[in-house]
């Protein structure tokens, strides 16, 4: 009778192909983990592919450098003064601020500018505004006005509102000026830092630009600063009047903004028949009414691609 082999015997014959691929594996094997190499980051970056000697070869390539951010060449305030009735106009200028291209290497803020809201709903409203848009500067020192002050209340805060982050300029602007603000930005560049008086200039006896046209002007932050604390404005009771006559009157008396700039015809009045648009606009003032401003918006192609039959559901 045959004599059975013992169960070792069997069990070792059984492994015996097991071992020898293990045995290829690691030959075959380990020249390819010996090829790869991580780079002294130990790991962090972007995994890269590259040839080198005929061989492939991987490494891990460094994170990049964070982008620094860009410093602005300049900076400017827009005050755009408002009354608090008058809700729909300022959603429509946020719009026209909203949807044009941002000026290039600028730092450029829009604010609405009040002063001391009376009217209880008036102040619910703005109010809500206020928390929604982040963009209402109230005046406390006067009373809603055009030409008894308010332009004077504005320029003199700004320094003290804004001292922990001021501007190379204040602009006061209305809202029925439509503003291209990368043009404007762009005037501003080359220009001085200080003692600027800039926009649609009036001449008058014989001067060629004793104001600028309340549609909108800029001056520097230094002038804005002076503006603050020249008493003999207020002594002369010099803030009652057409507001842009008198800011050029404060000015002339006292030597300031002598770096003055004249944007004409780049800033005009839109004409009655709303056909003197110009491609090179900085600013275009007396859009009264919607219809000058959907005017403005098609001209300067705005919602230019937008076909509302096409947003129906």
């Amino acid at each position: 009778m045959a004599m059975k082999a013992p169960a070792s015997s069997n069990s070792y014959l059984l492994l015996a192909p097991l071992a020898l691929l293990l045995l290829a594996a690691v030959v075959f094997l380990l020249p390819s983990l010996n090829g790869a190499r991580v780079g002294s980051d130990g790991g962090l970056g972007v995994l890269c592919a590259r040839r080198s000697a005929g061989a492939e070869d991987y490494t891990v390539a460094a994170p990049a450098a964070p982008k620094e951010e860009e410093k602005p060449e300049l900076s400017l305030l827009v005050g755009v003064l408002t009354m608090p009735k008058r809700y729909e106009r300022r959603d429509i200028v946020r719009l026209a601020y909203a949807l044009q291209p941002a000026a290039a290497r600028a730092r450029v803020d829009v604010r609405f500018v009040f002063c001391r809201v009376a009217d209880p709903v008036d102040a619910q409203l703005v109010a809500l505004e206020a928390a929604r848009h982040g963009d209402v500067v109230v005046l406390g020192g006067c009373e809603e006005n055009m030409n008894h002050g308010k332009t004077h209340a504005y320029l003199s805060s700004v320094p003290r509102l804004f001292a922990s982050s001021p501007y190379d300029y204040v602009m006061k602007t209305d809202d029925d000026t439509y503003l291209r603000v990368a043009a404007l930005a762009d005037e501003l560049r080359g220009k001085p830092r200080d003692d600027v008086y800039l926009g649609y200039g009036y001449a008058m006896g014989g001067q060629p630009m004793p104001f600028m046209h309340g549609m909108g002007y800029v001056v520097s932050w230094d002038v804005a600063t002076w503006v603050s604390t020249a008493e003999e404005i207020l002594a002369r009771n010099d803030t009652e009047g057409p507001e842009d006559l008198m800011v050029g009157k404060w000015l002339n008396l006292a030597g300031r903004g002598r770096n003055r700039y004249d944007l004409k015809p780049r800033m005009y009045d839109l004409s009655w028949d709303m056909d003197n648009f110009r491609p090179d606009t900085v600013a275009v003032h007396m859009l009264k009414d919607n219809r000058r401003w959907a005017a403005a918006f098609s001209y300067f192609n705005v919602t230019a691609g937008i076909n509302l039959h096409h947003l129906s559901p």
